[in-house]
């Protein structure tokens, strides 16, 4: 669980509270965090909302209890989980990235909104969308910790630019009292176009918003989402 809450999550939550208050139809709350991973975001929104995670990972579920002992944490599937309560605000950030097919995609967005309480917003933030996609980007980014270094190397490549999918691959340079090893993850994600996206949000009841999040020297899209019915 590597970066700093307090500088690389404190910013973007500022924004999406910015957004939770500017949309929604009446005072927010309750916030639900779908795909919390480690509870970076619930370490900052916890300041503003009363913040339930799920996740689907009992390893970055731990790290997310740990971070936030006072917060509700349920291991659980975007796709299909069902709590048997409404929010005022539900919050998708990069895990939506992982709903690699359109079926899977849409039962994420479905989930957020029975989840929420009429009138009650969702924001979500594609880390990358058709339009955006950059064949075999590379990012490297160093993290230190505890006297460890960290060289994180990622790189995403779409092997048929004619499907909805793309691959992602993180090698980790760990140095650790002088001693290197060399770890890696893989994943599928999924990559839709805007259109898509608007499309889909619509598709399931919600009243779209769009607008832009601007990090150093990145862009990203913004949906803000209002619960119709």
């Amino acid at each position: 669980m590597w970066g700093d809450a307090a500088t690389e999550y404190a910013h973007y939550c500022q924004h999406v509270t910015g957004l939770i208050r500017q949309h929604a139809r009446r005072p927010a709350a309750t916030l639900l965090d779908m795909g919390c991973g480690g509870g970076k975001n619930v370490l900052n929104l916890k300041r503003q909302f009363n913040v339930t995670g799920v996740d689907l990972s009992a390893a970055l579920l731990a790290q997310a209890k740990e971070l936030n002992p006072e917060c509700t944490f349920v291991q659980d599937d975007m796709r299909t989980c069902r709590l048997g309560r409404a929010f005022d605000a539900v919050l998708m950030d990069d895990a939506i990235s992982h709903m690699w097919c359109r079926t899977d995609f849409v039962a994420a967005f479905r989930t957020a909104h029975a989840h929420l309480i009429p009138g009650g917003i969702l924001v979500a933030t594609p880390d990358v969308t058709a339009e955006t996609f950059q064949q075999n980007k590379t990012r490297t980014t160093l993290a230190t910790r505890d006297g460890m270094d960290v060289v994180f190397i990622e790189n995403v490549y779409d092997p048929d630019p004619t499907d909805e999918q793309y691959e992602t691959t993180i090698l980790y340079l760990i140095r650790e009292h002088g001693r290197l090893r060399i770890e890696a993850d893989h994943w599928t994600m999924g990559v839709f176009s805007l259109d898509m996206w608007r499309r889909v949000l619509r598709e399931t009841g919600f009243e779209v918003h769009e607008g832009t999040y601007n990090p150093g020297d990145d862009e990203y899209t913004t949906f803000a989402c209002v619960k119709t019915a």
